[in-house]
């Protein structure tokens, strides 16, 4: 036999074993067909626990505690990790998965704008239990690893590969002075793609700390500045960090890059703040690493008038600045805020409802421009950094839903029935089936600005055009009524064959199966 070629030393790695069966225990060959992939709940986390995971599993739970469902009910969450990869200059993205996740995964990062290929490693039954998958892994960021065109290579375990424990972390952590970055987001680990976002720039940060840790790193491109700088932890509207820049300047103070990064360099400046500011509140992962590196972490945004002059305290505290200088940022800003609210007032009820993490905020906007908010619904989990938002919604008559599901959401706007819901694609589609305007949070919402004061004034316009538009709205529901709904749903080249036959002997079938439901839940 010829001798075997290796490229580093993780032949030689000790790997972690899972634990025996217990008798009782069904093997994955039992699980049910259907059960195989995010939506399999408890099989496949199992599976995972089995095959070594536990650990990681564990982490994710306290990262991102499940809500009353263990289902993503968004798309999946890889997509979240997979678009930071994505927007990051020199980083190559591997995804190593099912062909049909993949494939959903790179359609919609294109439709979302990638102007880069993503990675593929395939596997098959044979590959993924003999371990030949790492081994193609590892090959293939071997020859990926290019320094001429990388700073990092993101290698990417979708559900399948975690719960049969390809070992990511066994790859060298550099090759070719390019870095090795490998993460798990499976769908029965990571509730949202929002928070698969914190899986990935917390994996980078963590990296980058021990890379500080261990000497001088570069410096970013445009030079350090001397001013004491805030991180923000985010994706954010483009004129949002500018905005808050602004109402940093009278502090003496100046904003640092936005986590997730866009290059591998801001890493580090990131980790080199006087503060973090928390503006999304689920990263974390990130904000662990913060925590190590010394760094306090200030949580809600300067939304609103309220808001903005509690964030702004807040900031000072943290740098230990004078109240009079405090002060005189609060009052160069706050006048400004004051009169764009006043001049573009909302008039109407509102529910609020996403998978963004921003939706406190908004609805904060909103009930300060004069709407009422009675619900606000946010996939995302109650954290320390969303806890004063929450409070002052609550404050203010609003019910606050963390790890809101979609029947939640539907259930508060068919409860409140409002001038204008505001919610994901089923939500509005559920709105709209009612009469009820309605406008898709990611879209509509959180492409706008929210801070200071252009903020204020940004999102009134479009809501009060929605809340006018109900009318036309009726009128389109009434031109429309029964077109696509029920047995007439689908594509049809002519009218819907209608067959009453079949209509009452579906509607005697379903009627005993309701039966029989019923009596099962009475044994």
């Amino acid at each position: 036999m010829s001798e075997e070629h290796r490229y580093d030393k993780a032949a030689d790695v000790e790997v972690d074993r899972g634990h025996p069966a217990e008798a009782d225990m069904p093997m994955p060959t039992d699980a049910p067909a259907d059960a195989m992939g995010c939506h399999s709940g408890k099989d496949m986390a199992e599976a995972a626990k089995q095959a070594g995971n536990s650990e990681l599993l564990d982490q994710f739970a306290k990262d991102y505690p499940q809500g009353p469902h263990d289902k993503p009910q968004s798309m999946c969450p890889a997509f979240g990790s997979l678009r930071v990869g994505l927007r990051m200059r020199r980083t190559a993205t591997v995804l190593s998965g099912s062909a049909c996740c993949v494939y959903g995964l790179t359609f919609v990062s294109h439709f979302y704008g990638a102007r880069r290929s993503v990675g593929y490693v395939p596997f098959n039954s044979e590959t993924l239990v003999t371990g030949k998958l790492f081994e193609d892994i590892r090959d293939s960021v071997h020859e990926l690893a290019d320094p001429e065109k990388y700073d990092a290579i993101v290698v990417t375990n979708l559900c399948v590969p975690t719960a049969s424990g390809v070992p990511l972390r066994l790859l060298p952590d550099e090759i070719n002075g390019v870095r090795i970055i490998g993460i798990d987001v499976p769908g029965f680990g990571v509730p949202t793609h929002a928070e698969a976002k914190d899986v990935l720039a917390g994996a980078m940060l963590a990296y980058a700390r021990k890379e500080v840790e261990a000497g001088p790193v570069p410096a970013p491109v445009g030079g350090k500045d001397d001013r004491p700088t805030v991180t923000l932890v985010g994706e954010m509207f483009p004129a949002d960090p500018m905005m808050i820049g602004a109402m940093l300047g009278p502090l003496g103070l100046t904003i640092g890059p936005t986590v997730p990064c866009r290059e591998w360099r801001e890493q580090y400046a990131a980790l080199d703040c006087g503060a973090v500011a928390a503006i999304h509140p689920f990263y974390t992962a990130s904000m662990r690493e913060f925590k190590a590196a010394g760094k306090p972490i200030v949580g809600s945004a300067p939304v609103g008038v309220e808001g903005t002059h509690a964030w702004l305290k807040n900031i000072g505290d943290a740098f230990g600045l004078p109240e009079v200088q405090v002060g005189a940022a609060q009052n160069a800003f706050i006048p400004a805020i004051q009169g764009a609210l006043a001049a573009a007032p909302i008039d109407g009820t509102i529910t609020v409802s996403g998978y963004e993490g921003s939706e406190l905020l908004v609805a904060r906007l909103l009930i300060e421009s004069g709407a009422n908010v009675p619900y606000v619904g946010t996939a995302a989990p109650n954290t320390d950094w969303n806890k004063d938002d929450a409070d002052w919604l609550i404050s203010k008559g609003a019910k606050v839903k963390f790890r809101a599901s979609l029947e939640d959401d539907c259930a508060a706007m068919e409860a409140v029935k409002p001038h204008l819901a505001i919610g994901t694609t089923p939500v509005v589609q559920k709105g709209k089936e009612l009469g009820i305007p309605s406008l898709y949070y990611t879209n509509l919402v959180s492409a706008r600005p929210l801070m200071g004061p252009a903020g204020a004034g940004s999102i009134a316009e479009v809501m009060n055009a929605a809340i006018a538009g109900k009318e036309r709205l009726n009128h389109m529901r009434e031109f429309f009524d029964g077109v696509g709904e029920g047995d007439a749903a689908g594509v049809w080249e002519g009218t819907p064959n209608v067959n009453e036959r079949f209509r009452a002997a579906n509607v005697r079938r379903m009627e005993k199966k309701a039966k029989a439901a019923k009596a099962e839940e009475m044994i």
